[in-house]
């Protein structure tokens, strides 16, 4: 009994935590976390969440249109409208949580404005919101009993049974398979099939990987998401970002004669969508020859610049730059995936009882590209909505938990090095913010003869096994619906 619950949730983010904390009290819930409870995405989220909440002068139909207008009306309007009318429920909600958003000094709530949004509708903690909305929802997750947490435990095996899910699970250095009714992945994005990249390094798209390998629809992967201002240092893989908001508050682009350039691109200038920044960005770096850019606040007060970016302001000054007084250097980067496992607007996927919330998930509130901030809210406002209707679903269910076998490989092989740095260049070269197309076909043969020895060779069933099949998969998805211009692919 022990290793059966109601519930398998599988990442813990904001939207798996906040999926916990919204499945009934007496729903048996197994939080599996791949790491550390702080090591996600969400915790590196720095501009905020967007939402109308309070907002004399905003509107859902405004908030709506602004996510419409930025994912070039290729969103779903269903979820869009959705994920705008239930932003004041979970503002609220983690705001009971204790979530301590910045005010103004009258003791109202600050909002702040980025790219793409009509309206000053950003709440936020200083530069540092996703840190804080995770610090609470992991305090209130811990304290419900109904929920079992295993830190450093990763999914390695997932298998559709006549009466739910088996997971295996490595953990302390041994697999364990656990069963449920209803599993939740929430597993994040995919930075780490990319050389460089905003997120951390769990981000390597196990969730996706899993969900198609038992047959779940994937559409749009290949709408990824390049953040236009990552600080320019190539000497690791992950790239601090450099918060939208800095260009919110008034921050100009430069090229590398530092000069302004956006109004060659788009009359929205600095405050232009994300995708549309990135684009000109590379456009101006063919023409001028250079990949050398910059983003510049010096003309701002620096008392101001302090304290509104504390953690920007300390993180660009370690590396031997004082944005009160200079521009910082900046270049594009993999920063978010638009696409993922499809689900209905009750976040549950192609295959029945399973759940994506999340960046993993595809709801299509973004459409080809997402407004800034709205990914918090996507996490929130469609976790909640599995947890909702898993609540409903429970009662119908089997009380019987079946259990799935995985083989083990009787003479184990290691890992070969390099297949997973091979990945990351070929995705580099091959889906860097403009395709190119010419090197495309050779690129995804490349990634088919590597995707089929991870799965065909005896490899030993370990982390690093399954993370680097995990980016063949993904790789694999992205530049097959690419050249094949497809906007969703399925393994059966």
């Amino acid at each position: 009994m022990e290793n059966n619950y109601d519930v398998i949730i599988v990442g813990c983010g904001a939207a798996g935590l906040y999926g916990a904390i919204n499945l009934p009290p007496d729903c048996r819930v197994l939080l599996l976390c791949k790491q550390e409870l702080t090591l996600c995405n969400s915790a590196l989220a720095q501009g905020g969440i967007a939402g109308v909440y309070h907002s004399p002068n905003d509107s859902i139909a405004l908030h709506e249109k602004d996510t419409m207008i930025a994912g070039g009306y290729r969103n779903n309007p269903e979820t869009v409208h959705l994920l705008a009318t239930h932003a004041a429920h979970e503002i609220q909600a983690i705001l009971d949580f204790g979530v301590d958003f910045d005010r103004t000094p009258d003791g109202q709530l600050h909002r702040t404005l980025e790219g793409g949004h009509s309206r000053h509708r950003i709440f936020h903690h200083k530069d540092a919101t996703g840190a804080e909305i995770l610090d609470k929802l992991i305090r209130k997750v811990k304290t419900l009993p109904n929920v079992t947490i295993l830190e450093h435990a990763m999914m390695v095996g997932m298998k559709k049974t006549a009466t739910g899910f088996s997971a295996n699970v490595l953990y302390h250095g041994s697999c364990t398979v656990y069963n449920s009714h209803f599993m939740l992945l929430a597993t994040g994005g995919i930075g780490r099939v990319y050389q460089y990249t905003t997120n951390s390094k769990i981000a390597t798209g196990d969730g996706i990987a899993f969900a198609y390998e038992n047959g779940a629809e994937i559409r749009n992967l290949h709408l990824i998401q390049f953040h236009p201002t990552a600080f320019n240092d190539h000497h690791t893989r992950e790239c601090f970002l450099i918060s939208e908001a800095v260009r919110g508050e008034g921050a100009y682009l430069l090229n590398c004669h530092k000069e302004r350039f956006m109004d060659r691109y788009d009359e929205r200038l600095e405050l232009a969508p994300r995708d549309v920044v990135s684009h000109a960005i590379i456009l101006e770096s063919r023409e001028t020859k250079s990949d050398h850019f910059y983003l510049d606040i010096s003309h701002k007060d620096p008392d101001f610049i302090r304290n509104r970016f504390p953690m920007i302001y300390e993180k660009v000054l370690e590396q031997g730059y004082d944005m009160t007084k200079e521009p910082i250097p900046i270049f594009p980067c993999q920063h978010y995936l638009m696409g993922g496992i499809q689900v209905d607007s009750n976040s549950e996927t192609t295959v029945p009882q399973l759940y994506a919330a999340g960046e993993c998930s595809h709801t299509g509130v973004h459409g080809n590209n997402r407004l800034a901030s709205n990914s918090l809210l996507e996490a929130l406002v469609f976790s909640r909505q599995a947890a909702l209707h898993i609540a409903k679903k429970m009662s119908s269910v089997s009380e019987t938990y079946e259990t799935a076998e995985f083989p083990v490989p009787k003479q184990p092989k290691k890992l070969p090095k390099g297949l997973r740095t091979e990945i990351r260049a070929i995705m580099q070269e091959n889906y860097f913010v403009i395709p190119h197309e010419e090197k495309l076909p050779e690129g995804l043969k490349r990634i088919e003869e590597i995707r089929n020895q991870l799965l065909t060779e005896p490899y030993a069933i370990d982390v690093d096994y399954v993370e680097a099949k995990s980016l063949a998969t993904v790789a694999y998805i992205i530049l097959k619906t690419c050249l094949q211009g497809q906007t969703s692919i399925s393994a059966l």
